[in-house]
C-alpha cells in the first residue's frame, strides 16, 4: 500500500515526459504521503521530498487515507511541507478504529485509539530523478515522534510507553530509461503496530532495525504498478505482530491531485488473524 502512494507521486509519467514547469518539479515527483505523513508510499518512507517545491521554494501536501481490513479500520490524514527540496516537516492523525472487535477485546464497541506523528527528514545527498548518469540514490535521514492517546491500555496490553521516535534512513532511485522506481529505507523503532499498540513491550523493550522495501513499474504517462514489504517488530506477548505487505495500483490526475489504491496484506492484529483488506489515499499539493 505504500509503495503505490509514493511510486505514484514522484516516478510517473512526470519522469518520462521531464517537463519541467515553472517554479516546480518535474510532474508527479513531489511524491505521496505515507500512513505516518512525509514523503513515500502507503506504509514505506521514501528519501523523496514531499511537495512541488525546487531548491528555490517551498511546496507541501495534504492528504487522507483509509485502511478497511476484517476487523479495523484506520484513518489517517495530514499535512507535509517541503522546504527548498532539502528539509522536509510532516504532521500526521491516524485513529485506529476496533469496531465491534472492541467489545470482543473488552475496550467497548468502536473504540478507537489515536496517535499523532510528528516527522522530520532532510536529503543528505543526491537526487532520485536527476542523477541518471550515476548509481547513487537520493539519500535522506529522518526521525518521527509519535504519541498514542491511550496510555492506560497500551500499558495493560504489555507496552512499555505511549510515546516514542523513530529513526531512520532511506535511499531512492528512479530509473528513467527502465521506467522503474525502487526504494528502501532501515527504521530503528520500538513501535507496537506502528505506536497504535504503544512501544517496546513485555518480550522487548530495546530499539531494532526493520526494513522498508518498495518497488513501482510505470505502465503509462499517469500510470503506476508495484509493491512494496515492511517488517515489523515482534515486543508483544500477547498478540504476535506481523510484516506488512501490499500490491497498488497509483494514478495522477494532474501535478498536484493523485489517488492510489492497494491491496494490503497487516497479518495478524491484536489476535484477530489475516487482516487483509483495501488501502485508498487520497493526495492534492502545491
Amino acid at each position: 500500500m505504500a509503495a503505490v502512494a509514493a511510486t505514484l507521486a514522484f516516478g510517473s509519467g512526470a519522469v518520462q515526459a521531464a517537463e519541467a514547469e515553472p517554479g516546480g518539479k518535474l510532474l508527479l515527483t513531489g511524491g505521496v504521503s505515507a500512513l505516518e505523513g512525509g514523503g513515500g508510499g502507503g506504509v514505506a518512507t521514501w528519501a523523496l521530498i514531499g511537495g512541488n517545491e525546487t531548491s528555490r521554494g517551498v511546496g507541501g501536501s495534504v492528504h487522507a487515507t483509509y485502511v478497511n481490513v476484517p476487523d479495523y479500520e484506520l484513518r489517517s490524514a495530514g499535512v507535509t511541507l517541503g522546504l527548498f527540496d532539502r528539509v522536509e516537516l510532516s504532521l500526521a492523525r491516524q485513529d485506529f478504529d476496533t469496531g465491534a472487535t472492541g467489545a470482543k477485546l473488552g475496550l467497548g464497541q468502536g473504540f478507537t485509539f489515536k496517535q499523532t506523528v510528528a516527522g522530520v527528514k532532510v536529503r543528505v545527498l543526491g537526487d532520485a530523478v536527476y542523477d541518471q548518469d550515476i548509481w547513487l540514490p537520493q539519500v535522506a535521514v529522518g526521525a518521527q515522534f509519535k504519541q498514542n492517546d491511550q496510555p492506560a491500555i497500551v500499558r495493560a496490553v504489555g507496552a512499555q510507553d505511549d510515546t516514542g521516535i523513530d529513526y531512520y534512513a532511506a535511499a531512492t532511485k528512479v530509473l528513467l530509461d527502465r521506467s522503474l522506481v525502487v526504494s528502501g529505507a532501515v527504521r530503528l523503532t520500538k513501535a507496537n503496530q506502528t505506536g497504535l499498540l504503544g512501544f517496546g513491550g513485555d518480550k522487548h523493550d530495546s530499539y531494532g532495525a526493520q526494513f522498508e522495501g518498495s518497488a513501482g513499474w510505470l505502465v503509462s504517462k499517469r500510470l503506476l504498478v508495484g509493491a512494496e514489504y515492511r517488517t515489523k517488530p515482534d515486543n508483544l506477548g500477547f498478540a504476535k505482530e506481523d510484516d506488512w505487505a501490499d500490491v497498488f495500483v497509483a494514478y495522477a490526475f494532474s501535478k498536484t491531485l493523485s489517488v492510489t489504491a492497494a491491496y494490503a496484506d497487516l497479518g495478524d492484529i491484536a489476535t484477530f488473524r489475516n487482516q487483509r483488506g483495501l488501502y485508498v489515499s487520497l493526495q492534492a499539493g502545491f
